[in-house]
């Protein structure tokens, strides 16, 4: 058995003298609050694709991140260009990564992240003392290893593996520390 109760309008007037809108959205203010367990899937069902979308999303960046592999061979300089004492700035692996080669002897070259560990300033050679100094904070990092061995700095700078092809220095990867 169905009850039908007719819309009123709050203004108590008939149906007849109600506005346009009324009449196109006939709606009781005490049905206004309800929402209907359609409505209410169909948000559910929104949301929750909203959310396995998302997962796919990050899940095939971690796949497509696992298969590029190891970071790409960049040609930083030949050997020719660069002089005992010599240094050269580069970006690897990425364009905001800011790298440095060092040549502190003729048959020695190094090759670190130019970012100081402590808050990311430029370190700079200093082929007298064997270190990289970070003018910001006094951070001395040492030449040979990129090790922290003065300053706020705790973690050595990333190195940067080399090769060297047909006189041409290449780098290869990068290797964290996790000291």
């Amino acid at each position: 058995m169905s009850h039908h109760h007719p819309i009123v309008a709050p203004d108590k007037q008939p149906e007849d003298q109600q506005p346009q809108w009324r009449k196109d959205f006939p709606i009781e203010v005490a049905q206004d609050d309800y929402v209907a367990r359609r409505d209410f899937t169909k948000f559910l069902v929104l949301i929750s694709g909203g959310f396995v979308t998302g997962q796919v999303w990050i899940g095939m960046q971690n796949w497509l991140r696992a298969r590029r592999g190891q970071p790409p061979v960049f040609r930083i300089t030949s050997l020719d260009e660069l002089a005992v004492a010599g240094t050269v700035t580069f970006k690897y692996p990425g364009p905001h990564d800011d790298c440095i080669l060092v040549r502190p002897t003729a048959d020695t070259l190094l090759a670190y992240g130019q970012k100081c560990t402590h808050l990311a300033c430029p370190v700079i050679p200093d082929y007298e003392d064997k270190c990289f100094h970070c003018p910001a904070h006094h951070g001395v990092f040492e030449m040979s290893s990129g090790r922290a061995i003065a300053g706020p700095p705790r973690r050595p700078l990333s190195k940067i593996t080399l090769q060297i092809r047909g006189g041409d220095v290449y780098a290869t990867g990068v290797e964290l520390s996790t000291v």
